[in-house]
């Protein structure tokens, strides 16, 4: 019998020139409050967060349900009352004293490879519900999203980035859909980061193929949702 994947969709606000963020790790908001609303009700939707250790760093997020209301959508979507929270950091490098592991709503999980310390582990471990293993040098993701479904009943995985978080899943042919909320803004800058980052793709016929789904606009933002279509990763 082959082991089931969960539904993996992405959350992203692009600018106008395809960021997501600035070139430096200075992080500000740059979507509507619209943009913020449609966010929370993304995530009442899914049994489980997945972001990087750097987005967790540098946002500060707890990935969070976002009020009683987005709590209540959850229990109607017959739901947890908050998402598992998942925390992507191949080498440990996830400061122990984050937000995220100071709010006790629900469990974290830290996602690792075989490259972290035994100290870094050993803190980890202290700080997280559960440090999984997931690959010698580079994170298995199919491995451990089965483990996600099959351990913990993921069913639907949101990303809210990073942008190499993201890349990785990308490659590894694992979104299943996107959703992207363009808003009228240019960052600029070569080293500014995209919902894409990492090793990339170096051949046409490998690009990850998807097929726009929807589209509506709110004010001057456009928010699209595209399905994953098509043979290429």
């Amino acid at each position: 019998m082959k082991a089931k994947l969960p539904f993996v969709f992405s959350n992203f606000a692009v600018t106008a020139d395809g960021n997501i963020a600035f070139a430096s790790d200075n992080f500000v908001p740059f979507g509507s409050a619209r943009d913020r609303e449609r966010m929370m009700e993304l995530r009442a939707t899914a049994d489980a967060i997945i972001c990087g250790a750097t987005t967790v760093a540098v946002t500060e997020t707890v990935l969070g349900s976002g009020g009683e209301n987005f709590r209540r959508q959850r229990l109607n979507n017959r739901l947890a009352e908050h998402p598992l929270r998942i925390v992507v950091s191949g080498s440990g490098s996830i400061d122990a004293d984050a937000p995220i592991f100071k709010k006790h709503f629900s469990p974290v999980i830290v996602l690792t490879t075989e490259r972290i310390s035994k100290s870094k582990l050993k803190i980890l471990r202290r700080v997280a519900d559960q440090v999984k293993i997931c690959g010698r040098d580079e994170i298995n993701f199919q491995t451990a999203f089965i483990w996600l479904r099959e351990k913990w009943n993921v069913r639907r995985l949101l990303c809210e980035g990073g942008g190499e978080l993201h890349g990785a899943l990308i490659r590894a042919g694992l979104v299943d859909e996107l959703h992207l909320t363009f808003c009228p803004i240019i960052f600029g800058g070569r080293d500014a980061p995209t919902i894409a980052d990492g090793k990339g793709i170096l051949n046409l016929s490998d690009a990850a193929q998807f097929k726009l789904k929807s589209m509506k606009r709110f004010e001057n933002e456009l928010f699209a949702v595209y399905s994953r279509q098509g043979n290429g990763i």
